[in-house]
C-alpha cells in the first residue's frame, strides 16, 4: 500500500505555508517528520482564506516533497475574507456567500487553478454556508415558497444550494481545466448538523469522485463540540457504509487538546476502522510538535495490529440522510462498550439494529422496524426514538408511554439473563436522571431498573413482538451520565447485543472493536478517573483460548495465550487486564 502495510500516511499542507515556503525551512521540517514516521502523500493547498499561493510556490513545494518520495495532490479550503465580496456581510468562519458573484467567481478561478495543476484535490471541511445576507434570505424565501415550506427554515434551501455549488463552481471549472482531475469532499465531525449549513452527502456523493471523513474528537470537556472520542471510529464506518470503497480516509488534528493520549486516540480509533489513508492535519501545526514522536511509534504498532484484523463489524445504527436528534448518543454508547457501526441505509440483513431519535427522521421507520422485529430481528431503541414515533404507530410494539416525568437515582436492580431470581443490586457513585418510561406490567418487562424508596423505573425494557424482540433504553438527558452506570448495568445491556461473537463485562470508558474474523481490539480511554482494571470478554459458543498475536511472553517469547476462566450458558469467558491508553488485540481460538 505504501510505507505502511495497512494504510497510507498523508499530510495536509495549508495555503499560508505554500505561499511562504522556503526550501531550507521546509527541508528542516521534513527532517523532523522523517525522524519519526514515513509519509506517503501530501495534500498541498494553494488557497485558503483569500491567501492564494502562486504557481512558483506551488511548484517549489511539489518539487521538495517529490524529492523526499512523497506523492503530491492538491487541497482547497473554501473560506474568503469579507473584502473579497460585493459588500460586507456577517459569516461565521469566513465561509463563502454563494449568492455573492464576486465570491463565486473567485471560487471558480481557484478550482480552475487546482484542476490545471493537480490530478487530484481534496476540499477541507469549510465547504458549507451560514450566510444570512439579504440575497441569501431572498433565495431561502423564494425556494421555500416554491416548495411549500412554511416554517422559514434554511435546511432544504441550503442542501439544494450546495449541490448546485458543487456542480457549477467546483467540479465544473476543475474538470474543464483537467478532465482527469479527481475531487474529494471531506465531511466534518459534526455529522448531525450537516443539513443546516448545506452539507449534502445524499446528493454530493453522486457528484464527487471520493469522500473523506473528519475524525477530530477534540477535548470533550473544555471545547465547544463535546464529541465523544468513539466518533473517530463510528463516523468512518458511516461513510464507508455510505459509499463502499470510496471513503478515502480519516483526518485528525492536534487542536483543542492538552493531553497527548487525546491526540493519539484520534489516530487509534481512525485506524481501527481500516482506513485507506490516515491524514495528519496539518503539516505546519505538527512540525516540531511533541505529539509526533508518540504518533510515529504507534503507527508501526497499529500497522502490526491491523495485519490481523478483518473487516469491522458491530451493531448497525441506522442514521438516514439529513437526520438529526439525540446528537451523538450512539457514540456515548460506544464509549460504554457497545460496539456500534453507522449506516445511512436500513440494515435489512442485520441480526440486530440500534435506533435513536435521528433514525426516526425516516418517515417509514416504524413499518421497517415492525417488519424487522416481527421476522425475528432484535432492536435496541432509545427513549428518544420512542417519543418521536408515538404518533406513528409504535404503540403496536410496546406498552411504553411517556408523560414527561423524570426520576433521579443511583440504586439499580439488574435481572440476569434467563433467571429472574438471580438479581444484582449495584449502586452507582452518582445519581443520574432519566425519563420515566411508563409501561404495562407483564406486557413490557423492565430488566434493568433504577430504584428510589418504594418505586423503581425502567432503564432497559423488553418487549417481545412476533419472532423478535424490541429493547428500549431510557437514555439520560445528559448523555455522559451513561458513564455513571455501574459496570453490571452496562454489561446487562451489552449481553443482549454482542458483535463479532463477543461482548465486554467491565465499567464504562472501555470500547470493543470487533472484526469479522474472530479478532477484536479492546481499548480503555485515558480520563482523569481511569485506572488499570480487570475486564471479562464473553465469547459466544465454545472457545479454547484468546491469543494476543502482537504480544509475546517476556521470558519465553511465545505469543500470549489466555485460557478460559469458565464456560456457561453457551458462552466462554476470559479474564483480561486493561490499561488506560493501551489497545490490545485478541484473537478467538475455537
Amino acid at each position: 500500500m505504501g510505507n505502511y502495510r495497512n494504510f497510507r500516511l498523508v499530510y495536509y499542507f495549508v495555503a499560508m505555508g505554500t505561499a511562504r515556503a522556503e526550501r531550507e525551512k521546509l527541508e528542516k521540517d521534513l527532517a523532523f517528520f522523517e525522524k519519526y514516521l514515513r509519509a506517503d502523500k501530501v495534500y498541498l493547498e494553494p488557497y485558503r482564506g483569500s491567501v492564494m499561493a502562486d504557481e512558483a510556490q506551488v511548484e517549489l513545494c511539489r518539487e521538495i516533497f517529490r524529492e523526499h518520495g512523497v506523492e503530491v495532490a492538491g487541497g482547497l479550503t473554501t473560506t474568503i475574507l469579507t473584502g473579497e465580496g460585493e459588500e460586507p456581510k456577517q459569516r461565521l468562519f469566513d465561509t463563502f456567500c454563494y449568492n455573492d458573484e464576486k465570491m463565486t467567481e473567485k471560487l471558480r478561478e481557484v478550482c480552475s487553478f487546482l484542476g490545471a495543476h493537480f490530478d487530484e484535490f481534496i476540499i477541507d471541511d469549510f465547504f458549507f454556508t451560514n450566510c444570512t445576507c439579504e440575497a441569501c434570505r431572498k433565495g431561502r424565501d423564494d425556494f421555500n415558497r416554491e416548495h411549500g415550506i412554511t416554517d422559514g427554515s434554511w435546511q432544504a434551501y441550503r442542501l439544494k444550494l450546495m449541490e448546485k455549488v458543487s456542480r457549477e463552481f467546483v467540479i465544473g471549472p476543475a474538470k474543464a481545466a483537467n478532465p482527469n482531475c479527481k475531487i474529494t469532499i471531506k465531511y466534518p465531525n459534526w455529522a448531525e448538523s450537516y443539513q443546516e449549513t448545506g452539507y449534502n452527502p445524499a446528493d454530493q456523493r453522486k457528484l464527487f469522485d471520493r469522500i473523506y471523513t473528519g475524525t477530530e474528537a477534540r477535548d470533550t470537556v473544555t471545547t465547544d463540540q463535546h464529541l465523544p472520542r468513539y466518533l473517530s471510529y463510528s463516523l468512518m464506518t458511516y461513510f464507508e457504509n455510505m459509499w463502499p470503497g470510496h471513503n478515502g480516509g480519516g483526518w485528525f488534528d492536534p487542536f483543542d487538546l492538552h493531553i497527548t493520549e487525546q491526540y493519539l486516540e484520534q489516530a487509534y480509533l481512525t485506524a481501527f476502522s481500516k482506513p485507506k489513508e490516515l491524514m495528519m492535519f496539518c503539516f505546519q501545526a505538527l512540525a516540531d510538535n511533541p505529539f509526533l514522536p508518540a504518533l510515529g511509534y504507534h503507527l508501526d504498532k497499529l500497522d502490526e495490529v491491523l495485519d490481523y484484523c478483518g473487516s469491522p463489524v458491530g451493531i448497525p445504527c441506522y442514521l438516514p440522510d439529513n437526520c438529526q436528534g439525540e446528537d451523538n448518543v450512539q457514540d456515548f454508547l460506544g464509549m460504554c462498550g457497545l460496539p456500534v457501526t453507522l449506516t445511512p441505509y436500513w440494515p435489512e440483513k442485520a441480526e440486530a439494529v440500534l435506533l435513536t431519535r435521528s433514525s426516526a427522521c425516516d418517515p417509514d421507520i416504524v413499518e421497517k422496524l415492525e417488519k424487522f422485529v416481527a421476522e425475528g430481528g432484535k432492536a435496541l431503541v432509545t427513549g428518544g426514538f420512542l417519543k418521536a414515533t408515538m404518533d406513528r404507530g409504535i404503540q403496536r410494539m410496546t406498552s411504553i408511554r411517556f408523560t414527561g416525568r423524570t426520576i433521579r437515582g443511583r440504586n439499580y436492580r439488574v435481572e440476569n439473563a434467563g433467571n429472574r431470581r438471580a438479581i444484582d443490586y449495584p449502586t452507582g457513585t452518582e445519581e443520574i436522571g432519566i425519563p420515566v418510561c411508563e409501561f404495562r406490567n407483564n406486557a413490557t418487562w423492565a430488566v434493568v431498573k433504577v430504584a428510589e424508596s418504594e418505586e423503581s423505573f425502567g432503564i432497559l425494557l423488553k418487549d417481545t413482538y412476533g419472532k423478535g424482540q424490541l429493547w428500549t433504553l431510557a437514555v439520560p438527558d445528559n448523555f455522559p451520565d451513561l458513564y455513571k452506570l455501574p459496570g453490571r448495568v452496562l454489561t446487562r445491556i451489552r449481553r443482549e447485543f454482542p458483535a463479532g461473537g463477543a461482548y465486554l463485562e467491565c465499567r464504562a470508558g472501555v470500547s470493543l472493536f470487533p472484526y469479522d474474523n474472530d479478532t477484536m481490539i479492546v481499548y480503555p480511554y485515558v480520563t482523569v478517573k481511569s485506572q488499570p482494571a480487570t475486564a471479562y470478554i464473553h465469547v459466544t459458543g465454545e472457545a479454547q483460548a484468546l491469543e494476543m498475536p502482537v504480544r509475546s511472553h517476556p521470558l519465553t517469547g511465545d505469543i500470549i495465550r489466555i485460557p478460559p476462566l469458565y464456560s456457561r450458558d453457551g458462552e466462554t469467558v476470559f479474564e483480561v487486564r486493561t490499561m488506560p491508553g493501551r489497545y490490545e488485540l485478541y484473537q478467538i481460538v475455537r
